[in-house]
């Protein structure tokens, strides 16, 4: 079964509600990695043969409008990582409406396809943005990858299949990242720290089960996560976890994953499962 490979395009401090030595006054100031790490990850999936989706953030677009070249020549699909790495609960609806617009100017005009793929910035399109689904079908999204089944980012209520969603403005198709239940809760299994502490073996094996029942599942990933020394600062340990967790010899784990599972664009994934969404 096919299932989905997507990469978040950011920097390694666009972080969310950071602290003051990486606010975005201070991100011009910052040392760049994002052009270095991306094309170390597009060397990675080249040597697998995978394809995938790529969320770019519009303000790496506008700056590095040959990367966003670079990616789509290699045979990916670009979608929308909102424009300065926003929550979406934090942005309301109108100032969300004019992120997204933003993000998909800076990819246009980056020569890139229309824009109808976005993932928000930390899984932020949950119970707290009722009104964000409505605003991306309004604005051309058709498929969606921000609602996370998880309790600390999102809710344990959410499917864990790809779906469909009606809005007043349209439908969207849903694709919910990867998650598994362990220590009594459900934790991030195909991205972030989860699958970066993980034995690739482990991952395999629920890959296949939730497979076998002809479910497919969302892998999802950062540039600065396969940065050999990455800048660090400090943060408050649950921000600490998620960036610096599990780093060292990620990409070989990830290698293994790439090499033993079938993977590609989110879209070409939903493709092959339409039958069954819902």
């Amino acid at each position: 079964m096919l299932n989905g490979f997507s990469v978040d395009v950011e920097e390694w401090f666009h972080i969310c509600a950071a602290p003051a030595a990486l606010a975005p006054p201070r991100w011009e100031s910052l040392p760049s990695r994002v052009e270095r790490d991306t094309e170390r990850v597009l060397a990675m999936l080249d040597r697998h043969g995978v394809r995938a989706t790529f969320f770019v953030l519009g303000w790496v677009a506008e700056r590095y409008p040959r990367l966003v070249k670079v990616i789509a020549a290699g045979g990916h699909v670009i979608g929308s990582h909102g424009h300065r790495h926003d929550r979406v609960y934090d942005l309301g609806a109108e100032r969300f409406a004019a992120d997204l617009r933003a993000s998909i100017a800076a990819l246009t005009a980056a020569g890139s396809a229309p824009i109808t793929c976005y993932r928000a910035p930390e899984w932020s399109i949950n119970d707290r943005a009722p009104w964000a689904l409505d605003v991306l079908a309004r604005e051309g999204i058709t498929l969606d990858s921000s609602r996370a089944p998880m309790r600390v980012v999102g809710s344990p209520s959410y499917p864990r299949r790809p779906h469909r969603i009606c809005t007043r403005q349209g439908v969207l198709t849903e694709v919910p990242p990867f998650v598994r239940r362990r220590f009594g809760q459900r934790i991030p299994y195909g991205g972030g720290w989860g699958l970066r502490i993980a034995r690739p073996s482990a991952v395999l094996r629920a890959v296949e089960h939730r497979n076998q029942r002809g479910i497919p599942v969302t892998f999802w990933i950062h540039p600065w996560e396969l940065d050999p020394d990455p800048p660090r600062i400090r943060l408050p340990w649950p921000q600490h976890a998620a960036h610096y967790l599990g780093l060292p010899g990620f990409e070989h784990r990830l290698d293994i994953l790439l090499e033993n599972a079938a993977f590609g664009p989110l879209q070409e994934m939903i493709e092959a499962c339409r039958p069954s969404l819902s």
